[in-house]
């Protein structure tokens, strides 16, 4: 690997580190505005998000990809679908951390990675290596842990996994780039936020009679989505999936740490359980993703 090389790799694992990173303290943002209801800060996430994606879409020059999506039918639907998702997700994630539930919230973003392994054999014919598929088997019995033990589904946990697994393996399936895809997603939700504000609101909403400080946290959930997006997007085009997909574990891990060390979330013995089962199936799936990855490497350096 020569310099400039070098250069590059490193600059895209610092990129990755800085938006897993904004992602795992993202929920320390959501509790600053736990008094305002949740549907509301989607409202303002969906507002501020398009706001700053098209300052950054004009100063990118990038408006001729967003117009060229307008022209397919087929492009357009698909992202109408992604965008409903996209809006559920954020919604049950802003609820969960608002609610005590971040530990939760931890679990499905632990659970996703092995989740979209799993959605890649159904949906895409991808086989499942040995290793992968006892790291899938040991979420699976991690879940069924907490089910026998509470009598209850993890829910949150399983729809936020789900719910951005599904919205992943859709995302893949349209061929449009990552920032005018993300702007036109929220493109498609603005007007029904903007019914939502004139309609449903809460007082919170009115940001006539809100205190600047309020106003400021609430618009700045357009920086709070957006930043960590870009910096995953440069960090992406910098190094290997497989090294993206290591560094992920730090979003969930932050949270799981805020959860029980900040903001004393109980950890009973038996979701400690579930959370082992997840952690050994990753690690599993990690040492995989590492050994593909040399063989990769090793199979091109021969080609070479």
């Amino acid at each position: 690997m020569d310099t400039e090389q070098q250069r590059k790799a490193t600059a895209g694992i610092l990129y990755a580190v800085a938006a897993y990173t904004m992602w795992g303290i993202a929920p320390l943002y959501f509790k600053q505005i736990a008094a305002v209801p949740a549907p509301d800060i989607l409202m303002h996430r969906i507002v501020w998000s398009s706001a700053l994606l098209a300052i950054l879409i004009l100063a990118l020059g990038q408006f001729d990809k967003v117009r060229a999506i307008f022209r397919s039918r087929k492009v357009m639907g698909l992202l109408v679908v992604a965008s409903v998702l996209l809006a559920g997700n954020w919604l049950l994630f802003i609820w969960a951390i608002n609610a005590n539930l971040m530990l939760e919230a931890s679990l499905g973003y632990y659970i996703n990675p092995l989740l979209n392994v799993f959605l890649a054999r159904l949906f895409l014919n991808e086989r499942l290596r040995g290793m992968q598929k006892v790291a899938v088997i040991l979420a699976v019995i991690g879940v069924a842990n907490i089910i026998i033990a509470h009598g209850t589904l993890p829910w949150v946990a399983l729809l936020l996994a789900g719910s951005f697994a599904i919205y992943g393996l859709l995302r893949k399936q349209i061929p449009v780039e990552p920032l005018p895809g993300l702007f036109m997603e929220t493109l498609l939700l603005l007007p029904f936020a903007g019914l939502y504000w004139v309609w449903f609101a809460s007082d919170a909403a009115n940001m006539l009679t809100n205190s600047w400080s309020l106003n400021a946290w609430l618009m700045a959930a357009g920086i709070v989505t957006t930043l960590p997006l870009l910096a995953f997007n440069a960090a992406a085009k910098r190094i290997m999936y497989t090294t993206l997909g290591l560094i992920q574990y730090i979003g969930p891990t932050l949270m799981f740490v805020f959860a029980v060390g900040m903001y004393n979330e109980p950890l009973e013995p038996a979701r400690l359980v579930t959370f082992g089962f997840v952690w050994c199936g990753l690690l599993l799936f990690s040492l995989d993703s590492l050994k593909v990855y040399r063989q990769q490497r090793q199979a091109q350096l021969l080609e070479s």
